[in-house]
């Protein structure tokens, strides 16, 4: 029970992946973003299983370092493409970015994402022996978190849905748009911060 609440509390507070969904819930592209948390949940699904099946001795400490690095730079790009994008207001609000979210999107993004290493690694090598997860049952508590993963940008953008109904003027979503692609820049800003001091 404790990795679950361990997991589902690191997954569902505001990150990268996220407020991306958040974002995309606001400009009217739930359905257009599926792909995207799809992408989240297949990636957090492979580090399981693969960190639950190889455990610590599989990545060296050294290389999380340069793993983090190509996380913050994919971060501060999606940022950047974000704050770039553009809005038009027709029938209905739509978005216009640059390039849709899509599977790779969050595929990529999650695998390179440092806080879902600070999901994993600690459940992978500290919790799954604990409470002997071992064999096919890595592969099953695998699926659940993945799930649980894709869930959670999932809930962010129905969120943003629900929130964007109410707002109709294409000069709001380029301010919302300009705050998400700011806040990811921030947390890219607060990875490198942490990264340094470490």
């Amino acid at each position: 029970m404790e990795i679950f609440l361990f997991a589902l509390s690191v997954m569902y507070s505001p990150g990268p992946v996220n407020i991306m969904g958040l974002g995309a819930g606001l400009t009217g592209q739930f359905r257009q973003t599926v792909g995207f948390f799809l992408g989240v949940g297949v990636s957090l699904f492979c580090l399981f299983v693969l960190f639950g099946y190889l455990g610590e001795s599989f990545i060296a400490a050294a290389y999380l370092p340069y793993i983090s690095v190509a996380g913050i730079v994919y971060i501060l790009y999606l940022g950047i493409k974000i704050i770039n994008s553009r809005v038009e207001i027709k029938d209905k609000v739509t978005a216009i970015p640059v390039k849709r979210l899509t599977f790779w999107n969050g595929f990529l993004i999650q695998s390179m994402n440092p806080k879902c290493l600070l999901v994993v690694l600690p459940i992978t090598t500290v919790m799954f022996p604990a409470a002997h997860v071992t064999g096919n049952t890595v592969f099953l508590l695998s699926l659940l978190l993945g799930a649980g993963g894709a869930g959670a940008p999932g809930c962010y953008a129905l969120l943003g849905t629900l929130i964007g109904r109410s707002v109709a003027h294409a000069g709001y979503f380029k301010r919302v748009n300009q705050l998400m692609g700011g806040v990811l820049m921030m947390v890219a800003a607060i990875m490198l911060y942490e990264l340094l001091r470490s």
